[in-house]
């Protein structure tokens, strides 16, 4: 019996050494910060979509019709290589009349520019323009020019932070601070695309004028947070 209690107090020594050494010290003046550092960038890519809408009472002259003047679209799209465009969403879709009779088909056709050459990019609407209708216009920062800002502006951020650490510090009497935890995070704010307004096309308009493409700015931000201990 006093073997099993000498085993069971050793036993119970060892469980309560291991719990302590799996404990982490306590920490004390422990303070939540934040910073963040910010820089506009200039837009630098510009998208548009295009697109066609016709009507007929056959569903597969329809469709002929719809195909016909998008790859047309995407042939003249070719006579500009500074400008990648490619097919978008194509709809068909019953138009019923009074007493839900059906009158016919109607369908559209869409493609999507996207280009870094606002000059020539303004150049094709406006040919396409001829035979289609702008639905909008959108403006961003290419990626590699916002990842190039974004790595900076980390470098900028994570200074911010110490700055407001050091501060802290000090307000604390403090001797130094040790940063204990440390989150980095990235934001990306674009201006919203622009809508055409729709207008009625003639037939065989001829070629209009390009529009004017100002591809304005975007807010690429950095946030820096995490915690510090403020030494004695």
């Amino acid at each position: 019996m006093g073997a099993f209690k000498w085993i069971f107090s050793a036993l119970a020594l060892v469980l309560a050494g291991s719990a302590l050494a799996a404990d982490p010290a306590p920490r004390y003046n422990m303070v939540e910060l934040q910073a963040e550092a910010q820089r506009e960038l200039a837009n630098d890519t510009v998208s548009a979509s295009l697109y066609v809408e016709l009507n007929d009472a056959n569903p597969a002259a329809l469709a002929a019709a719809l195909n016909k003047a998008a790859n047309e679209a995407l042939r003249t799209a070719r006579e500009y290589p500074a400008v990648h465009a490619r097919s978008g969403n194509n709809q068909t879709y019953p138009v019923y009349a009074k007493g839900n009779v059906l009158q016919g088909w109607r369908g559209r056709a869409e493609i999507r520019l996207e280009s870094k050459d606002f000059e020539a990019a303004s150049r094709l609407i406006g040919k396409l323009q001829a035979g289609m209708q702008l639905a909008n216009t959108a403006f961003s920062v290419s990626s590699e020019a916002r990842r190039q800002a974004e790595n900076e502006l980390i470098a900028e951020a994570i200074a911010a932070f110490k700055v407001r650490a050091d501060i802290v510090r000090r307000a604390l009497a403090g001797r130094s601070y040790k940063i204990q935890r440390l989150n980095v995070s990235t934001g990306y704010s674009a201006p919203p695309p622009r809508f055409a307004i729709a207008r009625a096309m003639a037939a065989a308009a001829p070629e209009v004028a390009p529009p004017n493409l100002e591809g304005g700015v975007s807010m690429v931000t950095v946030n820096v947070g995490g915690a510090i201990e403020v030494l004695d």
